[in-house]
């Protein structure tokens, strides 16, 4: 009898989730449907796993509840398309999910748990044929993956056990590491912003347009066939916008309009508030601010740490839009340049060892991310429950 039962907890089935259950969606829902206010929510792709911005009448909820295919408690929602594979436990909770983005597998739990599903797609290859990344998992996708479990559903229990066990002491440890990383960045922040504070009791405090050359906004972009995104022979000359990604690099043209080392600030949209130091020539656009300093009075890479501290630009605190006669508005300590230079040096020591902790730091975090997929690769090889038991 033990032998027996020993032999089922041994056993592994392979199968594909098509096998394991239905494939299933609910029936669409129209946008002339929905309204930004309601009674139920109504899950986008794009809000799925988030909070909703769309909702849907109770007697709609109720129809199509009563007429089409609607998840368990308990059913693992997964994501369709935007990132593949991202996965929600629904609650119960009254809600509705947009067809063929967001979709589950209708599963009875006589072979598979639905929480072992859920342990299952974190370690899932969604696309293990096509090699490149794919845009959207089509329900036939979803039916032929393999899927690899015990036949016994208390071994698929205790496997699930030991994950969230494991788990829950691996996102502990990364909710430390996070808080560490957060407080690194938030300690040079501070110190900075410490300098400059005792900085204003010992200099003079000038306005920007007296320690800036220039203050100006970049136009409009150049139109077609006036630049390029890569960098030519013609066109050698970077385009800068408002964003934080590359720089804010937009492409390339043939004339500059900032000439000499100044600073930019984007003005709008997501990264409103973000500033670059630029040494060289380039085209502002999109209303980029540009400050070009005067080099008499100021260090290009002071004004830069200088601007940092300002409470419309420090991080977090930026306005949704700047313009600039509000940079203007605002005045900054000015020191000698010996001790512009000094504080330069200071900050970049001190940089350099902030950069030091958070470099650990997130190669703990990586780790961490590492031993979560190795132990889920050992469960769903039979490999974890084997150790354990050993």
């Amino acid at each position: 009898m033990v032998e027996a039962a020993n032999k089922l907890l041994n056993e592994w089935v392979e199968s594909k989730i098509g096998d394991v259950g239905k494939i299933s969606m609910c029936k669409r829902i129209l946008k002339k449907q929905t309204s930004p206010t309601g009674d139920i929510p109504f899950y986008k792709i794009g809000t799925f796993g988030k909070e909703p911005n769309a909702f849907i009448t109770n007697e709609i909820y109720q129809d199509y509840k009563e007429k089409y295919s609607f998840p368990k408690k308990g059913d693992i929602l997964i994501s369709a398309s935007g990132t593949i594979g991202r996965r929600v436990i629904y609650d119960g909770r009254a809600a509705y999910f947009q067809d063929s983005n967001i979709v589950w597998v209708d599963n009875d739990e006589k072979e598979v748990l639905n929480e072992y599903l859920y342990m299952f797609y974190g370690n899932c290859d969604w696309n293990p044929s096509k090699g490149a990344t794919i845009s959207r998992l089509y329900n036939d996708d979803l039916r032929r993956i393999k899927i690899q479990y015990p036949k016994s559903i208390e071994e698929q229990k205790r496997i699930v056990a030991i994950l969230d066990e494991a788990f829950a002491d691996i996102e502990q440890a990364r909710a430390l590491t996070e808080q560490n990383l957060k407080n690194a960045r938030e300690l040079f922040e501070s110190k900075k912003l410490e300098l400059f504070l005792s900085l204003e009791a010992t200099s003079r405090i000038i306005p920007l347009p007296l320690v800036c050359k220039e203050i100006f906004a970049g136009g409009d972009a150049p139109k077609k066939g006036l630049f390029s995104k890569e960098k030519t022979k013609e066109f050698d000359v970077p385009i800068y916008a408002n964003a934080v990604k590359n720089n804010g690099l937009y492409g390339y043209t043939d004339h500059s309009r900032a000439k000499e080392p100044s600073i930019t600030i984007a003005a709008r949209g997501s990264g409103t508030g973000h500033i670059e130091l630029r040494k060289e020539s380039f085209l502002p656009i999109v209303r980029l601010i540009v400050l070009i300093p005067r080099t008499d009075i100021v260090v290009l890479e002071y004004l830069k740490h200088a601007l940092q501290t300002l409470d419309i630009l420090k991080s977090g605190s930026a306005i949704p839009q700047l313009t600039v006669p509000m940079i203007k508005e605002y005045s900054v300590p000015v020191p000698s340049l010996s001790v512009q230079k000094s504080i330069i040096v200071e900050l970049e020591e001190l940089d350099v060892s902030i950069h030091q902790i958070l470099n650990i730091y997130e190669e703990k975090v990586s780790l961490l991310d590492e031993l979560k997929k190795s132990l889920l690769h050992l469960a769903f090889t039979g490999e974890l429950t084997a150790k354990s038991a050993a």
